[in-house]
């Protein structure tokens, strides 16, 4: 029996179709990857899924670029070491990194509130 395809499988199995397409529809999906990207960056330090939103950036831009479906290999990698961690760690090491990602969340609404820090940038 077959298992499923990997992501990069997947994207490389789009990847002709979508060079195809006009530069009407490539454009915004390059530039949507590349905003997912910077999102996901600024998510690392911020509350929030960044590494996800960075291999979906990077999916989109390995539509068009060779570099990022090089970096989206590597990312799927890491990602995947990540998750491997996270399932064998302890029960005490699962409750630190709740109670810490408890304490940034309670620090940023309390600089939100106290010092006037917008939490939507706009």
């Amino acid at each position: 029996m077959a298992g499923k395809p990997s992501l990069v499988e997947r994207i490389r199995a789009q990847q002709e179709r979508h060079r195809t397409r006009s530069r009407v529809f490539r454009v915004p999906v390059a530039v949507v990857g590349f905003v997912l990207i910077v999102l996901g960056i600024a998510l690392l330090v911020l509350p929030g899924p960044g590494l996800p939103l960075i291999v979906l950036g990077l999916a989109m831009l390995a539509l068009e670029f060779t570099w990022a479906e090089r970096s989206l290999e590597r990312a799927v990698g890491r990602l995947d070491r990540a998750s491997e961690r996270a399932a064998r760690a302890s029960p005490f090491h699962k409750a630190v990194g709740l109670v810490f990602t408890v304490l940034g969340v309670a620090a940023l609404l309390a600089a939100a509130l106290l010092v006037d820090v917008p939490l939507v940038p706009f």
